[in-house]
């Protein structure tokens, strides 16, 4: 708190100042005078005495002499004290200034103590994450060592072989079996070049096959054959994978082989197995139609004599039934046609009531057979002619029929015949077969139709059969577009129904055929079959000189200058019949005698012959509408002068697509579903030729790629894909250089793809 002086102090300073010290120091000393004069005065006025003048005298005296030196005194204590307290002031308001100064540093200190207190405990922590991650990382390193350790040794533990090439095709990383299929360890292989390592001829290099630069961005699977040193033959399916990086750039191919020999063995084995199940058919197929050629042709001969009504309608029964049975040897031979919906359902016109009487014929025999009663009923009009298959709806009914007798001890069969015909909807057949005999049990309904599915149930008067007829006979049904169904009591029988469409149609229009008469040569081996042939052609007027050996039919080839016609058998004693095929298309004298092969399948006769011209095939036993038929065609003096008006000209333009003249008479015969059906099945198998000729092309072996050519070439024939045809006829034929052939062959896959899409606009304009 500030003392009372030093405002008075501070003002008397000041008036010094202002006034100056020799001014004030005047004032003050005259002043002091003054004042002692008044006193003096004033006291001997109070106490009325005299005044001492002496003594004011002395005293002015003794005052003007020590006055000076006391306000001079005075003024510079005044001053001094002034200055003291100026500077007091300044130093209370410097100290003022230093604690407050000091106050914030302090603050400030304690402010930066605080920041570092928290600085030193982040970095604490931080020192502790760093740790822990540190620590974490070391855990991760470690587990990821461990990982990468198992992953190596389960890839090096692998049967299958593994390797990894870079963007410049040196080998970066492999696995054991891959360095044992290569004969090399992975230091003697990782970082050089296949071409380094191996030459092109080795049985390494199929497995590190070179490719083009358009072809490596792509991912490819190959089989590849590898020979051992040992001389061991391994089969390995190779898969490379192209990897790309996030810009997409090429930067490796990852390659994966697996050991398939034992695959491939087995598929080696079930082709041999199949081959061999197929030549047992046609070998018990042909030894079983020389007795039906017999049949056929006899009953034939039978008919076209004089018979009581009785007597025709039996003779009519053996024929149909043999015709029937020689149908089912063709499926026989082809049985894998049902799994591939492939059977070729032909529809013809056909006379509905007499189409009933044949199999009632036959209905009526095994029911007597049995001691069964036979019963037929129909509905509709019946006496009329209608769009069917009457082989196959025969075989279907037949079947039926024959399950019913064998399951029924006694009573009846039925079968009831209904024609639907309305304005509103199409034509529609049901045939019912009814029988009085165990009937089938209800878990069992649903299975009877399975393939080789027989009954378990022990009621079931005889379990005999192999198992297939009810289910041919649902493919047959399903395959004409129609329906079978089955009601059925334990004990009380059984009624299948079969519901199929159709269509009512105009009589057959009955045209003569006149063909001029012909020397005919049969090369044919079974007497039987031989006398049938004979008499069927003699029948028309032809002359038949007979051969059963092909040494015979090349000595009268020789000698006979007046042949017009070969019916060559393909099944010979001492050679096959494209053996004689071939020779005649090179002797140029007989190059221009018509060949006709007979053969009991058709289909695979003409495979036989895919690359010698033949002018038709006929099937066994001899059909003689489809005899007369290709005699027509081949010698009647109308169908020369059709194909005067409408030649078939050769085009020689690689640009065309299809052969349309071949589409167009498949169409006739076959019908568009049929050909639909057969364009679907070269879909199927194209992708498996063109892999195999990949295959051998990437191996270089020439004539593993020729056959798969040869193969292509005869099934594009077989649907009229000309071009394609004709390209890998080149294929089969001209020498190609490797290099770049796997290119080719990838676009030659993708114009096939392109004209079978032209071949099915084709078939569904027609």
């Amino acid at each position: 708190m500030q003392s009372p002086v030093h405002p008075k102090v501070k003002a008397f300073a000041a008036l010094i100042k202002r006034w100056g010290k020799l001014r004030l120091g005047v004032v003050l000393w005259l002043s002091l005078l003054a004042m002692l004069v008044l006193v003096h005065y004033t006291y001997a006025a109070l106490f009325a005495v005299v005044v001492d003048w002496p003594m004011l005298q002395a005293q002015l005296i003794l005052a003007m002499l020590a006055s000076p030196v006391v306000i001079l005194i005075v003024l510079y204590l005044v001053l001094h004290l002034d200055a003291a307290l100026l500077y007091l002031k300044d130093s209370a308001h410097q100290e003022r200034l230093l604690n407050q100064n000091m106050q914030d540093s302090i603050r400030q200190l304690n402010f930066e103590i605080e920041e570092r207190k928290k600085a030193f405990q982040a970095k604490r922590r931080a020192v502790d994450e760093l740790r822990k991650e540190i620590s974490e990382r070391k855990k991760t390193q470690q587990e990821l060592e461990e990982q990468s350790l198992l992953i190596r040794s389960i890839v090096d533990s692998s049967p299958d072989l593994f390797y990894y090439r870079d963007e410049n095709g040196h080998l970066a990383s492999c696995n054991k079996m891959f360095e044992i299929i290569m004969g090399k360890s992975a230091q003697e292989l990782i970082g050089y070049h296949p071409a380094e390592l191996y030459t092109e001829d080795s049985a390494q290099a199929a497995i590190l096959t070179e490719y083009e630069a358009a072809a490596e961005q792509t991912e490819l699977t190959l089989d590849v054959e590898f020979v051992k040193p040992d001389g061991q033959l391994l089969w390995f399916e190779m898969r490379k994978v192209p990897f790309y990086d996030g810009q997409g750039r090429y930067i490796g191919l990852l390659g994966f082989g697996r050991d398939i020999t034992s695959r491939k063995l087995a598929e080696q084995a079930l082709e041999k197995a199949y081959q061999d199940k197929g030549k047992f058919i046609a070998t018990l197929s042909h030894e079983l139609r020389t007795p039906l050629n017999g049949i056929v042709g006899l009953s034939r001969r039978l008919l076209d004599s004089t018979l009581r009504p009785e007597q025709h309608s039996w003779a009519n029964t053996i024929f149909s039934s043999a015709e029937t049975l020689g149908n089912i040897f063709n499926d026989i031979i082809d049985l894998d046609k049902i799994d591939r919906q492939d059977l070729d359902i032909v529809f013809h016109s056909i006379h509905i009531q007499s189409f009933l009487n044949d199999i009632a014929n036959f209905a009526e025999l095994i029911c007597q057979q049995k001691g069964l009663n036979f019963e037929m009923s129909s509905q509709g009009d019946l006496d009329s002619y209608l769009k069917l298959d009457a082989t196959r709806l025969r075989q279907v009914l037949w079947n039926l029929l024959n399950n019913a007798v064998k399951f029924t001890a006694q009573g009846q069969i039925t079968l009831e015949c209904v024609l639907t015909t309305t304005a509103a909807k199409p034509a529609e057949l049901l045939f019912k077969v009814q029988d009085t005999g165990i009937g089938i049990a209800h878990d069992e309904q649903e299975r009877i139709f399975d393939m080789y599915y027989k009954s378990t149930d022990g009621r079931r008067l005889s379990i005999v059969g192999s198992g297939i007829g009810l289910s041919v006979s649902r493919a047959l049904v399903e395959a004409m577009g129609g329906k079978v169904s089955l009601t059925s009591e334990p004990g009380q029988g059984s009624c299948f129904s079969v519901r199929l469409p159709t269509e009512q149609v105009a009589a057959p229009s009955v045209n003569p055929i006149s063909c001029p008469e012909l020397t005919i040569l049969l090369i044919e081996d079974v007497p039987l079959n031989a006398e049938i042939a004979t008499a069927l052609l003699e029948q028309r007027g032809h002359t038949v000189i007979h051969a059963d050996t092909g040494e015979d039919a090349i000595a009268l080839l020789e000698t006979e200058d007046d042949i017009d016609l070969v019916l060559l058998d393909m099944q010979l004693p001492d050679m096959n019949g494209d053996q004689i095929a071939r020779y005649m298309r090179s002797e140029s004298h007989l190059q221009s005698i018509p060949i006709v092969v007979l053969s009991a399948n058709v289909r695979k006769a003409e495979e036989q012959l895919t690359d010698v011209q033949v002018d038709g095939a006929l099937a066994k036993p001899i059909n003689t509408n489809m005899l007369d038929q290709m005699l027509a065609r081949l010698f009647s003096p109308s169908a020369l002068k059709l194909q005067q008006l409408s030649p078939v000209k050769p085009d020689n333009d690689d640009k065309q697509i299809l052969d349309l003249a071949t589409l167009q008479d498949y169409m006739q015969s076959l019908g568009p579903e049929a050909m639909k059906r057969s364009a679907q099945l070269f879909a199927r198998l194209l992708p498996g030729y063109i892999n195999k000729m990949i295959e051998a092309a990437v191996q270089q072996h020439p004539q593993d790629f020729k056959e798969s050519a040869h193969k292509l070439k005869g099934a594009a024939a077989s649907v009229g894909l000309l071009w394609v045809q004709q390209q890998a006829k080149r294929f089969e034929q001209e020498t190609f250089a490797w290099h770049g052939l796997e290119r080719q062959l990838v676009d030659y896959h993708l114009k096939a793809e392109q004209h079978l899409a032209a071949l099915y606009d084709f078939i569904e304009a027609n």
